[in-house]
């Protein structure tokens, strides 16, 4: 009988082991591997995460991961990163193809249905983008993606703008250089990045909104000591002012 109960037991435990249930310890796995498998995004976004001129990755969140590296395994280039899509960015999470994911990614309420979320690592937000210096009036026109968060915001700080919508930031970016529109309205580290690449250009000091940008983690109680190790570094880089350093640092405000 107790032979039979121990066998039983073990064909359980190796279901579980095997369907990434219950008594798997993926930090455990993590620690074996000796690297961390990061998703991050596939095009550039300076100041966020790019490829400078020797095709080496720069950027915020490339900073954020190899400090996480250090904390967790000892070693900052202890990293692989894996380019994703926009659209793979939560599913690679979810698969278990990649331990983690920062990539631009906002926290929102249908994003934590099906992903965990760090501590943020930084507020974005909708900025605009000019030729000029000066500030925003209500008789101005302003260029906005179609269909965009944005427009709401525009409309309930500047009432009487107008808005002129188009299909991309390129497209935008191109009414503004022909001076067709009085600004550029998107997100301001994506506005941040063309402006230190095209310094003729200006990021006015309004923002408007706050979206928080954390990074993805798997759920599951399998994931706890992950995630808690990942929250806790967070945490503690935030309140030794290293995180606003490297903030500061990378032209963001």
């Amino acid at each position: 009988m107790v032979k039979l109960w121990w066998v039983g037991f073990l064909s359980l435990l190796m279901t579980l082991l095997l369907s990434g249930q219950g008594l798997t310890i993926p930090w455990a796995v993590i620690e074996n591997r000796g690297r961390l498998l990061v998703g991050i995004t596939e095009y550039n976004h300076r100041p966020l995460s790019f490829r400078d001129n020797e095709d080496n990755l720069q950027g915020l969140e490339i900073d954020i991961i190899h400090r996480l590296a250090q904390e967790l395994l000892g070693n900052e280039s202890a990293v692989e990163f894996i380019p994703l899509a926009n659209n793979d960015r939560l599913r690679a999470v979810i698969d278990g193809k990649v331990d983690l994911a920062i990539a631009s990614i906002t926290v929102t309420r249908s994003r934590l249905r099906v992903v965990d979320f760090s501590h943020n690592y930084y507020l974005s937000g909708t900025a605009l983008v000019s030729l000029q210096d000066s500030s925003i009036s209500n008789n101005n026109t302003i260029a906005v993606l179609e269909g965009s968060s944005a427009i709401v915001l525009l409309k309930q700080n500047l009432p009487s703008i107008q808005l002129q919508g188009v299909k991309s930031y390129q497209e935008g970016l191109s009414l503004v250089a022909q001076g067709q529109v009085t600004a550029f309205a998107g997100d301001i580290t994506l506005l941040t990045g063309w402006t230190q690449e095209n310094p003729q250009y200006r990021l006015l000091p309004q923002v408007y909104g706050a979206y928080p940008l954390a990074i993805a983690l798997p759920k599951g109680l399998q994931h706890q000591e992950l995630r808690d190790k990942i929250n806790q570094i967070m945490a503690n880089l935030a309140r030794q002012g290293w995180l606003q350093e490297r903030i500061e640092y990378w032209g963001l405000r």
